[in-house]
């Protein structure tokens, strides 16, 4: 598969098989194809930890702990919903690589710069897993840039994670579609010198 092929036709895929993690060869493809992002001042600025199996289990833990607070009764059924909710959501693939951003606030590094070099890291990962047959998906938002799961990880202040990609073996019912505007009505051409 060619790189235009890749981009064209990957898809986020939501719903797993429920089977062995992919190898750790595979899973050190994945990586080496995320540390070849670009960036800037070559700062180097993401983190990996690969969860696997049972391995996921302790982050499932904490983050029940975290909901635990975001619920006002967590012994209700709406509560207890929310919060199994939370502590399936490291289930639902056999791989899990969270990718944090390790900026260097004293070094020659510019945050929106290591930010983007992360973002481009996670796409890596998502297109070579692609073209190596897996199906994944990225996934972020305040489930894993909250306190708890920051400290589990060990994280500082100066980081966070930016994405959680689940990787496995797809289970969709149907091929997913991709819905974007055309580009012609993002892009302005500018071709003159005004």
């Amino acid at each position: 598969m060619d790189v235009s092929e890749a981009i064209q036709s990957r898809r986020s895929i939501k719903i797993f098989k429920d089977i062995e993690p992919i190898s750790k060869n595979d899973v050190e493809q994945l990586l080496q194809a995320a540390i070849m992002a670009p960036n800037h001042h070559r700062t180097e600025p993401w983190k990996f930890f690969v969860l696997q199996g049972d391995g996921r289990l302790p982050l499932s833990r904490v983050m029940g702990e975290w909901a635990k607070t975001l619920v006002d009764d967590p012994n209700s059924e709406s509560g207890q919903k929310r919060i199994n909710k939370m502590m399936n959501k490291p289930l639902i693939a056999p791989t899990i690589i969270l990718v944090a951003l390790s900026h260097d606030e004293t070094g020659k590094g510019i945050y929106s710069e290591d930010h983007s070099a992360v973002a481009a890291a996670i796409q890596n990962i998502l297109l070579e897993a692609h073209g190596m047959g897996y199906g994944a998906i990225w996934k972020s938002g305040p489930a894993y840039e909250c306190e708890p799961v920051k400290s589990y990880f060990n994280l500082g202040d100066h980081e966070e994670i930016l994405g959680a990609i689940f990787i496995g073996e797809a289970d969709m019912k149907k091929e997913p579609v991709a819905k974007r505007q055309p580009f012609t009505e993002k892009t302005v051409w500018i071709t003159e010198d005004n």
